[in-house]
């Protein structure tokens, strides 16, 4: 077994490296555009007005409540058919899949986040003369932000995993490399090896790079 994967790192140790750039890829663009969909849904469920509150509960409601894999088909089916001119790319329907869900997920985060902060910080901001919108983005998002970056974090690990569910649409990713690699070796137990030991050593890496940053932020406070 260890001969075999020894010869499959030297033969298609580049095959691995693409997967695993593409499988960040996925994740980072998931997680960032996530967020910022995540903080406008969370301000629409903490707003005074019924429509935009019913709106952002239905939309986290359907997302956290249907399968990340039943998602991931409904984007890649419907976009290409909704938007024929643009000739989307897999990586991108499955893109989309992954930026809807991710937001969802950090809407909530963001909520928290708001919720967190004094209101009294409000009512300073607002007997200054800032609007509601001005003291929503100068004062309250940005300490928010800073008391979900930890959950930001971690929303990047577990999509980092999720992403494995991609293979299905064959984008490229770490375990669409395996498919391929193990249909043309006709080995399953080796690359499947290869690949979780790639898997672990990525979040268990950047799972103790956020532990410091907590700890820092903790000290910081």
């Amino acid at each position: 077994m260890l001969v075999n994967i020894e010869k499959l790192l030297v033969k298609y140790g580049m095959s691995f490296v693409n997967g695993l750039g593409t499988t960040l890829l996925l994740a980072l663009v998931a997680v960032a555009v996530g967020c910022v969909i995540g903080a406008l849904v969370a301000i629409m469920r903490l707003s005074k007005s019924r429509v935009l509150n019913l709106i952002a509960t239905i939309y986290t409601e359907i997302i956290r409540d249907t399968p990340l894999l039943l998602q991931l088909y409904f984007f890649y089916f419907l976009l290409p058919d909704l938007l024929p001119a643009l000739k989307l790319s897999k990586f991108t329907c499955i893109a989309v899949a992954l930026i809807i869900n991710s937001g969802a997920y950090m809407s909530e985060v963001f909520r928290s986040g708001i919720q967190s902060i004094d209101r009294g910080q409000t009512e300073a901001a607002r007997s200054l003369g800032l609007s509601a919108s001005q003291t929503m983005i100068r004062i309250i998002l940005p300490q928010a932000f800073k008391n979900v970056l930890p959950a930001m974090c971690n929303e990047f690990v577990a999509i980092t995993k999720e992403t494995s569910l991609a293979s299905t649409f064959y984008v490229g990713d770490l375990m669409t490399q395996y498919q391929t690699i193990s249909g043309k070796t006709y080995l399953v137990l080796e690359p499947l090896i290869i690949i979780g030991i790639i898997y672990f050593v990525v979040t268990f890496t950047m799972s103790k790079l956020i532990a410091v940053l907590e700890r820092r932020l903790k000290a910081d406070d």
